[in-house]
């Protein structure tokens, strides 16, 4: 199972610039909003893109969705881990919680 991380850890992260974001959502989701500096991989991209996105696999990478219900922030971060990425945590609560808290996005 993958560590979580919080809403004000995943913040000062992105804010530090210490973490790779991975929307898990992608494709016109990505484009409509994500959250900062966020990469778009959905569940069907990763063994084709994840060298190529994430060369670092001792990096730190958060992986999100739309709310805790989604299930494609685990499903990135678990294939993720299972091709050798050490540091990969879900941010469970997911875009939604992010705008509920008044955070800010992007848009492509």
């Amino acid at each position: 199972m993958t560590a979580l991380i919080t809403r004000d850890e995943l913040r000062a992260a992105i804010d530090d610039g210490t973490v790779t974001v991975i929307d898990a959502l992608g494709g016109e989701y990505h484009a409509k909003q994500h959250l900062p500096g966020a990469l778009a991989l959905a569940p069907t991209e990763v063994d084709a893109r994840a060298a190529a996105l994430l060369p670092d696999r001792d990096a730190a990478i958060v992986t999100y969705c739309s709310n805790s219900a989604c299930p494609n922030s685990g499903q990135v971060a678990d294939r993720l881990a299972a091709l050798g990425y050490t540091n990969v945590r879900k941010y469970r609560e997911g875009i939604e919680d992010w705008v509920d808290a008044g955070l800010p996005t992007e848009s492509a």
